[in-house]
């Protein structure tokens, strides 16, 4: 039988990257539990990068990590079905969150916008009385 060069090989030649990964975790019930994202085609995969840099400028300066080789972090996330690890993924978007409604505070009125709502009010409560009364 013959051995495949590279060239022939249907998956791609290139190797794992060398070295520890940075993995961004969050806060479990027993420590520190790897995050797990979506591709865009919504499969789950682990996440890591070759530098802490690129971890922080993907997920921000407050994202925890740890640093694991890439058979570890295999070894984590495939009895969750997680097959797939992205080293130094492009893109990361972060969460949506919806606008918070701010109630505005009395302060931020416009004291001539409340002078005029009185006197309005109150021109509004003289006709109806007016009505009223005869």
């Amino acid at each position: 039988m013959a051995e495949l060069q590279c060239g022939e090989d249907p998956e791609p030649c290139e190797p794992g990257p060398a070295g520890p990964l940075f993995v961004p975790v969050r806060p479990g019930p027993a420590g520190c539990v790897a995050r797990l994202f979506r591709t865009p085609v919504g499969g789950r995969t682990a996440v890591a990068f070759t530098t802490p840099q690129r971890l922080t400028a993907a997920l921000g300066s407050r994202q925890a990590w740890i640093r694991l080789s890439e058979p570890a972090l295999r070894a984590l996330t495939e009895p969750l079905g997680v097959t797939r690890v992205t080293v130094d993924p492009r893109l990361a978007a972060h969460p949506v969150a919806a606008p918070r409604r701010r109630t505005p505070a009395w302060r931020d009125w416009d004291p001539r916008a409340v002078g005029a709502l009185r006197v309005t009010g109150a021109a509004a409560v003289v006709g109806a009385l007016t009505t009223w009364i005869g």
